[in-house]
């Protein structure tokens, strides 16, 4: 896995790259990359690479050129069907030098260009720079498991790199804060689509590629996740349970490719047991797993990862995450993501990946059997909630609806009764936007409302906080609820957790690889029958189907939990004075962007116990770190003595 960065001045900027600037976009995402470093610098283009060595580490060096030299090539990732790439295109007359996917990638390009990225099997983002036809192009893969961001500048000249630290350190990009991006940021953890929470700063989307030609830049998408044909499987359950089978053990053998130590991140959930079972039976030696833990009773599941490790006989290692260790390392963890931290579990990512990294180089991780099978119980309660919510509303006259909701607004606020029925076609329109958006939103439209500052009310106008989400729902060819719910959250929520997959692994230098993404199983899985996802209260069917007699009982009938990490506690506690500083604090009240009163009342509730607003805080709180840090150009050791107390400082991390 890599960083790579690129510069490529347009002729009305009547200037050449720096090879210095070029060098400071590359070395401030050295830990994307500690094995190498490399640089092409020619007139108006610079490219730069850092590399983490997995295939052919003696060879493979970045940039690439051609052998005419006329294409130079940065490359992040790994193409999983390389072997047989490199086998066609030898037998077609190309010789290589390497044995790296880089090099396959390149001859491709050479071959077939702009439909490069077609023929690739895994994650990656390249840029090629074709001196022939004096364009830059660009490629994310289908899924953008590995980031890409660029920004344009007034004369046409393009910046890119592999996170938004690299642009902001070429200096032609200036670090502003996009106020339109709160609404999503605050609805759904992040931004979607092409937008950052930087003005100016956009990403290439999953799927789509960029070409540069003289300051005149184009997008287009190569491909899209279709459920076209869903549902129109003729053969019976048994064949289709086979087949997933086969193409996941398929996808978890190929993503064994690597000349380096690898392993699994292990939670206990059914998708790392799955892939650390299929690994078992490929490799000849014991899988190295890893799992993380709070030392709390409900944030530990250590039980059930030390259950799939013992049934495997893996080589298990682990690591405990203590309060002090957690908020000690936000500050620094805020800095690599480069955006505010959509999750508490990044954190302990972050730590489970630093104790991989002393033993492995690359980890195979369950990301994506969620967004594709369905795993989530949302789906099963907003189908649930639409399909009874559109017989309601038909059936009861609005009067009668009316005097439902009357009693149930009567009911205590703090009613578990109330807040469950809050949520259902009894109090919410029968919309996917009520039902599904709004329902699992952090901060709901309602909510959003009350928190708006009227001066940032006025900004923001009537922008809508889940405008992407509805575009992606309205645009999806799939026919079924559950099967356009997992387009748009293929595309938004998967898109999420991908960044801080990649994100605090590659803080801690190691590659993750994630086999329930493998394009073609994935495909399959769209077209599959809706029964075989979600069947009943059995989420993830077939997943459940082709592990069972392979995984213990407890695991395949565990209910889903997520990674628990206790922070909502943490708060009403020994870290209450993180909310003082930073939500309720001089400086946070003084940014204007949120009512006070509204912020006061948040606070209370939450700290008194009568709600748990853990995901609202939290999302506050790390707003306003990124916003001292990006803008006010705090320092991560200022942000870390606002957070830790000195007594508990457990280890200190550089900045």
């Amino acid at each position: 896995m890599c960083g790579i960065c690129g510069i490529a001045l347009s002729s009305r900027s009547g200037a050449e790259v720096r090879r210095s600037t070029i060098e400071r976009m590359r070395d401030v995402m050295t830990h994307r990359g500690p094995d190498g470093a490399g640089l092409f610098v020619q007139g108006r283009i610079g490219l730069g690479h850092r590399r983490l060595s997995i295939v052919d580490p003696a060879a493979g060096q970045q940039p690439m050129a051609s052998d005419d030299g006329a294409i130079q090539i940065v490359y992040n990732g790994e193409v999983y069907n390389h072997p047989e790439i490199a086998r066609r295109l030898e037998s077609e007359g190309h010789r290589y030098h390497t044995h790296c996917d880089t090099e396959s990638v390149l001859k491709l390009y050479e071959q077939y260009g702009t439909e490069t990225p077609t023929q690739l099997r895994g994650m990656f983002a390249f840029a090629i720079w074709d001196q022939r036809r004096e364009t830059l192009f660009i490629a994310r893969d289908r899924f953008g498991v590995k980031p890409l961001y660029y920004a344009v500048t007034g004369d046409g000249s393009l910046y890119f790199a592999s996170e938004i630290k690299s642009l902001l350190a070429s200096g032609a990009i200036p670090g502003v804060f996009d106020l339109t991006s709160l609404p999503e940021y605050l609805s759904s953890h992040s931004t979607f689509g092409a937008a950052t929470m930087f003005g100016g700063i956009r990403r290439l989307e999953a799927g789509h590629t960029l070409t540069w030609r003289d300051g005149e830049v184009t997008t287009a998408q190569y491909w899209d996740l279709s459920f076209a044909h869903e549902g129109e499987d003729a053969r019976g359950e048994a064949e289709i349970v086979a087949q997933y089978d086969e193409m996941f053990r398929d996808a978890v053998r190929m993503r064994l490719m690597a000349d380096v130590p690898l392993g699994a991140f292990l939670s206990g959930g059914i998708d790392s047991a799955a892939i650390t079972a299929v690994m078992a039976t490929l490799i000849d030696e014991p899988v190295r797993t890893f799992s993380v833990a709070f030392a709390e009773r409900d944030a530990n599941e250590l039980e059930y990862a030390r259950l799939v490790a013992r049934t495997f006989r893996t080589e298990h290692r682990e690591v405990v995450v203590s309060p002090a260790e957690f908020w000690d390392t936000l500050p620094r963890m805020i800095w690599q993501e480069d955006e505010p931290i959509a999750h508490p579990s990044s954190i302990p990512l972050y730590f489970v990946a630093r104790l991989a990294a002393e033993h492995v180089k690359v980890v195979l991780t369950g990301e994506g059997s969620d967004e594709v099978l369905g795993g989530y119980n949302r789906y099963r309660m907003t189908m649930y909630n639409m399909r009874f919510g559109s017989i309601y509303e038909r059936m009861v006259p609005s009067a009668g609806r009316a005097l439902v909701r009357g009693a149930i607004d009567s009911l205590p606020r703090a009613s578990r009764i109330r807040q469950k029925l809050d949520r259902t076609f009894l109090t919410l329109p029968a919309d996917v936007t009520a039902l599904y958006m709004d329902n699992f939103a952090v901060f709901s439209r309602a909510r959003l409302d009350h928190l708006w500052s009227a001066a940032t009310r006025d900004s923001l106008g009537s922008l809508r906080p889940y405008a992407t989400a509805e575009r992606y729902y309205a645009s999806s060819d799939a026919h079924t609820m559950l099967n356009k719910l997992l387009y748009v959250d293929t595309k938004t929520y998967l898109h999420e957790l991908l960044m801080k997959q990649d994100q605090m692994s590659m803080a801690a230098s190691i590659e993750s690889r994630v086999p329930f993404l493998d394009h073609p199983l994935v495909e399959f899985a769209a077209r599959m029958p809706e029964s075989m996802k979600v069947r009943g209260m059995t989420t993830k069917y077939v997943l459940r189907k082709i592990m069972a007699g392979v995984l213990p009982r407890e695991i395949l009938e565990r209910r889903k939990m997520g990674f628990p990490v206790p922070v909502g506690a943490w708060l009403r506690g020994p870290y209450r004075h993180v909310l003082d500083e930073f939500i309720l604090g001089p400086r946070a009240l003084a940014r204007g962007l949120f009512d006070e009163g509204a912020l006061r009342r948040l606070v209370a509730s939450h700290t008194s116990g009568e709600a748990n607003h853990s995901e609202r805080i939290w999302s506050l709180i790390n707003l306003e770190m990124w916003q001292r840090m990006q803008f006010d150009g705090e320092p991560c050791n200022d942000l870390r003595a606002a957070v830790v107390r000195p007594t508990s400082v457990t280890f200190a991390m550089s900045t």
